[in-house]
């Protein structure tokens, strides 16, 4: 079933429809790769995978996932969940302290989960192609974030305490219909990146001068 060594399973773009039992009986693999089978659930089984690092869920037709995904608390590489019709996240993915890497582009998120401001590991997160209409002050808890992809939402500014986020280099907000931002952009000393390209409703506040001057380069 599948290909890969004793501890990587990609049953990638397989026609599944429906992930088998046996592969909850791998309990030993660290990474599982299910993109693109037409999945539209998932088994609370998941959870039994606890040697997991990666797991790919990306291009499926999930509307849910599982509480039990939050029992993955070694899961520390990727996980990707992009490409499906997720509205929302369990809390229990909150556990998740050690991820590294989270994908939800291309689902329809109108809010940004809980779930994913828990994630204190989170180095890179992409969210590109939802609806999401604001960021939580509580997006400030990721303070190891060096990425953040925001393309195609209905993000109108940034908050303040976007300001918290020390480590971060890359904010991609391309073809949402920026108004502001907030000056605390300035306050991020490792910027390299603000990705404004598509968005045609900002007027570049003076400060830009200061943000380029400080070596951040601004793409409008």
């Amino acid at each position: 079933m599948g290909y890969g060594s004793d501890f990587d399973l990609s049953l990638w773009k397989q026609g599944l429809g429906a992930v088998p039992d046996e592969v909850w009986d791998r309990t030993e693999i660290r990474t599982l790769v299910l993109a693109d089978n037409g999945l539209t659930e998932l088994s609370e089984r998941v959870r039994e995978l606890r040697a997991l690092r990666m797991l790919d869920l990306g291009h499926n037709r999930l509307r849910r996932v599982p509480d039990g995904l939050g029992d993955l608390i070694d899961l520390s590489d990727f996980l990707y969940l992009h490409d499906n019709a997720l509205t929302e996240l369990p809390h229990s993915l909150g556990r998740l302290v050690k991820l590294r890497y989270l994908n939800i582009s291309n689902n329809a998120f109108q809010t940004l989960p809980d779930a994913v401001t828990n994630m204190s590991g989170l180095i890179e997160l992409r969210v590109t192609d939802n609806r999401l209409a604001a960021l939580p002050d509580a997006i400030s808890k990721l303070t190891r974030l060096r990425e953040l992809h925001l393309r195609n939402n209905g993000l109108t500014t940034l908050p303040v305490a976007i300001g918290a986020l020390g480590e971060l280099r890359q904010v991609d907000l391309r073809g949402n219909p920026i108004s502001s931002l907030p000056a605390t952009l300035l306050d991020l000393p490792r910027l390299e990146k603000v990705d404004l390209r598509w968005v045609t409703t900002l007027t570049a506040p003076a400060w830009f001068a200061e943000l380029e001057a400080k070596g951040c380069a601004v793409y409008r």
